[in-house]
């Protein structure tokens, strides 16, 4: 179904893929793993067409998919076979309700109302969708969002199937359903998949090879259990190994800790909030005290009001009700006092360069420090791209991108909003690590992630939320990481 030979692919001066060639057969599901950076997102913008009909590239090889040479078909001639799904899902996504994002593609190829209904139905029912039908997808949730997308590649009833991180901002529940709906599909329809992951342990079970890539090559090819048991590899690129990641609920996961410190005046303070969009509340009543020095982690399955929560402590959201302040009774300064990483990092990056980014928010309140924006650039692994444009970088290097913006500017409460988008286990470790020496010297973390192995390795306090409301506050029951033992700093009303 797909074959490709000798396949480069540049971006101006900057080769992206270097001699590729690859097969993936009728209804195999071929894994492509390896660091940010490394072409995986390149590859699938060729297998789907957007290379070379709608990004601008250069390249040179052979590429055939679903019967179709890429090179001679337009884009809609190669989507009624290919179906794709991208890392930033709101990208592909502009109808006003879910049923018409998931019905737009059989009813642009001309089906009967009765066929468009009954993929739409069979397509929402797939991957756990169908009471969200009547919704915007704008009021979703990253993760909901990256559901609908599926269903709509789904919906098309595609030969292949191109899926770049699918599983990037899901739940635990929402993974095991979206890996059950594509085996289910290899099995009744034959569909060939390309899953492009960097959380492996799911993915690895509906593989049936694995092709690892590094500065747009395949180094390595073939079964999964062989090259999982590469170590060294691994390391070397900063892969992570299947068995570290989540396999179950966190509820199960964690033991409450009602004990806050005492004589410690809290950060941020949240008393009775409800927030929410139009006339829908998505927090209720919500309590929360951030207290300086904490490394917390909130958690909870799609949809339960996290990014909601991180919106309001940021000072981005009004609550409709209850109080929010700072430790000491005065307003939050969005950006000095609080930074909010968010899940898409377009929604951040808006200069012409790396370096430009990061330096935008100290220049513009006066505070611009060299040697403190070397290092940033530095921790987050941006000094060789300081020259590129944000627009041209992967959805990884934009991702850290993005997060550098926000520690430029040293805030007291630092929140990261699902940072794994995009990213290799070297670049979250490292990434981490440094968030760990800043949190040390006293600046506040929030991490909101699905990571099982951040949260047990970083994480000394964790949040639970269902269904907007918080149900649980307390840690993890196997104890968290380095930063579990950490006084508190005490502070002044």
């Amino acid at each position: 179904m797909i074959r490709v030979r000798d396949l480069f692919v540049r971006y101006g001066s900057v080769e992206a893929l270097r001699g590729i060639d690859l097969d993936v057969g009728l209804g195999e599901c071929l894994l492509v793993t390896g660091p940010s950076g490394c072409g995986k997102s390149t590859l699938a913008r060729v297998l789907t067409g957007l290379i070379p009909h709608a990004i601008p590239a250069t390249w040179e090889g052979y590429v055939r998919v679903a019967g179709l040479e890429v090179w001679d078909h337009s884009i809609p001639e190669l989507a009624q076979r290919v179906g794709a799904v991208f890392q930033n899902p709101s990208s592909q996504l502009f109808q006003l309700r879910v049923v018409d994002e998931v019905a737009f593609g059989p009813r642009n190829l001309g089906l009967s109302d009765e066929e468009v209904g009954a993929r739409t139905i069979w397509a929402m029912e797939a991957v756990g969708i169908s009471d969200q039908s009547e919704c915007q997808p704008a009021t979703l949730s990253g993760g909901q969002k990256q559901r609908v997308a599926i269903a709509a590649a789904l919906a098309m009833r595609p030969q292949v199937l191109v899926l770049d991180e699918p599983t990037a901002s899901l739940d635990v529940p929402g993974t095991e359903q979206v890996i059950a709906t594509l085996l289910d599909l290899r099995k009744r329809l034959g569909i060939s998949i390309v899953l492009i992951e960097h959380r492996l342990a799911a993915a690895a079970r509906l593989a049936d090879r694995t092709v690892v890539m590094d500065a747009g090559r395949i180094i390595a090819e073939g079964e999964g259990d062989k090259i999982f048991k590469d170590k060294r590899m691994l390391k070397e690129l900063g892969l992570r190994r299947p068995v570290d990641e989540l396999q179950t609920s966190w509820s199960k996961l964690l033991v409450p800790n009602g004990h806050p410190p005492q004589g410690v005046y809290p950060l941020v303070e949240m008393s009775g909030v409800t927030a929410g969009y139009g006339r829908h509340d998505v927090i209720h009543d919500f309590d929360l005290r951030l207290y300086p020095g904490e490394f917390a982690a909130l958690v909870g399955d799609n949809g339960t009001g996290k990014t909601t929560l991180a919106l309001v402590i940021a000072g981005l959201l009004k609550p409709r009700r209850g109080s929010l302040r700072r430790g000491n009774h005065k307003q939050i300064r969005p950006g000095l006092d609080v930074s909010l990483l968010f899940q898409d990092p377009s929604e951040q990056l808006f200069t012409d360069s790396v370096d430009e980014e990061l330096a935008f928010g100290p220049r513009n309140y006066r505070s611009f420090d060299l040697k403190s924006h070397q290092q940033t650039l530095i921790e987050t692994d941006l000094l060789a791209l300081r020259t590129r444009r944000p627009t041209a970088l992967s959805i990884g290097q934009q991702q850290r991108t993005a997060l550098g913006a926000c520690l430029s500017l040293r805030p007291s409460l630092l929140i990261l909003d699902e940072p794994t988008l995009g990213q290799d286990w070297g670049h979250l470790e490292r990434l981490m690590d440094y968030l760990v020496s800043l949190n040390q010297q006293g600046t506040t973390i929030l991490l909101i992630t699905h990571d099982y192995k951040l949260i047990h390795r970083y994480a000394s306090r964790v949040i639970l939320m269902e269904a907007g409301r918080l149900v649980l506050d307390g840690h993890l029951r196997n104890g968290s990481g380095k930063n579990r033992v950490k006084p508190y700093k005490k502070e002044r009303p």
